[in-house]
């Protein structure tokens, strides 16, 4: 047992203690004390007991995406794969090998699902052909892999073994980067918020346990759950359309501010990203996570309305109009001004500066600011900047 653990351990330095070694460890650890105890092991207390302790020693792991994905998956592998494999059995062993891997896949996949989609908002089609084509290469990797380390610890590395080793790895990346390959079979962009995450897993689990043991009890709690996850999705395309925002994004060297009213995205930028806009990353992460889309696309201007609010735009040109008595100033472009003589004309609520600016110049900005006692929000230090 202690050279087990102790083997295990080993492994998990070697591969930098990430969440997901952290917790297979773990787990195994307690397995094999249980059956040096002569005990039979309840693999779902095992399961809860290995989180326990790697939540007392590092309890960040609890937000750590791995760490999250990876005891779903376990736990659906445990839960969901007995039923899924006993819907067909197999008597040929190669074509029960594979049927196996198949319901792993699936169990693993339909448990990580939603939270998959709510992190990166994208699901991959071809996940049952990728494991079923890469666990059989894994194995034959890690035995060789095995192999080599120990002959590699006495200074002796076999050239044989050690080739195959090198070139199985190679073949094994060539395959998973054909099989992403076919992005068309990769469905991106798909908003997903808490709520609808919460609901679905109810809905998955409502589902598994009437599928267990179909009843008509059981089949009426499904509806609910799914009524709940209708609900859900409703109630929050409904407050999007509700919503209206203005902000100012922080993009490098670039000027991006959008408009939203309800799902209907305007798009105010300067003519170096015009083209591109609806490529932008930060843009599109935040039109997938408001379930919102560009209606248009607009060259930039110096004065905006919004929501009462008078927001001026001072761009490298420096130039503004005197009259105008702005609520908000924003300075894009690095423009040369004195800004102790503009409070002399103006009086804003508060001076914003995005990443378009020289980082000298939003220093001298802030210190300015400061002085005067007027709030200043550079993006490139708080975020983007928002008016609701």
């Amino acid at each position: 047992m202690l050279t087990i653990i102790s083997s295990l351990w080993g492994f998990a330095i070697l591969a930098g203690l990430s969440p997901s070694v952290v917790r297979s460890v773990t787990m195994f650890s307690f397995v094999a004390f249980g059956m040096f105890l002569k005990r039979s092991t309840n693999i779902y207390h095992t399961l809860m007991v290995s989180i326990l302790l790697i939540l007392l020693f590092e309890p960040s792991f609890l937000f750590d995406v791995g760490f999250q994905l990876s005891y779903v998956a376990l736990f659906f592998i445990f839960w969901l794969q007995p039923l899924l494999a006993s819907l067909w059995v197999p008597k040929n062993k190669v074509a029960n090998y594979f049927w196996e891997i198949l319901t792993v896949s699936f169990a693993a996949q339909i448990g990580a699902f939603p939270l998959s989609i709510y992190y990166f908002h994208q699901f991959p089609g071809l996940f049952f052909v990728t494991n079923v084509i890469i666990i059989p290469f894994l194995s034959v990797i890690m035995a060789l892999g095995v192999f080599v380390m120990v002959f590699a610890a006495f200074d002796y590395v076999p050239q044989f073994p050690a080739k195959v080793l090198e070139w199985s790895i190679y073949l094994l990346n060539k395959i998973i980067n054909w099989v992403a390959s076919f992005e068309q079979f990769i469905i991106k962009d798909i908003s997903f918020n808490w709520q609808l995450l919460l609901t679905l897993y109810f809905l998955i689990v409502i589902v598994i346990i009437w599928f267990k043991k179909p009843s008509f009890k059981k089949l009426s709690f499904v509806f609910i759950a799914l009524l709940f996850f209708q609900t859900a999705y409703f109630a929050t395309r409904w407050n999007n359309q509700q919503q209206r925002e203005w902000i100012v994004f922080n993009v490098k060297k670039s000027t991006l501010i959008t408009e939203r009213i309800g799902e209907g995205v305007t798009a105010f930028c300067n003519d170096s990203i015009q083209k591109e806009v609806e490529n932008n990353p930060t843009l599109k992460s935040y039109l997938v996570a408001n379930f919102s889309a560009i209606t248009a696309s607009k060259k930039l201007q110096n004065l905006y309305f919004f929501k009462g609010k008078k927001i001026l735009i001072i761009d490298s040109l420096g130039v503004y109009q005197k009259e105008i008595k702005p609520d908000i100033i924003l300075l894009v472009q690095s423009p040369k001004l004195n800004l102790e003589r503009l409070f002399q004309t103006f009086k804003p609520e508060i001076i914003v500066a995005d990443a378009s600016n020289y980082k000298t110049y939003i220093k001298s900005w802030k210190a300015t600011c400061r002085k005067e006692k007027i709030p200043f929000h550079a993006t490139g230090e708080k975020g983007f900047f928002r008016l609701k």
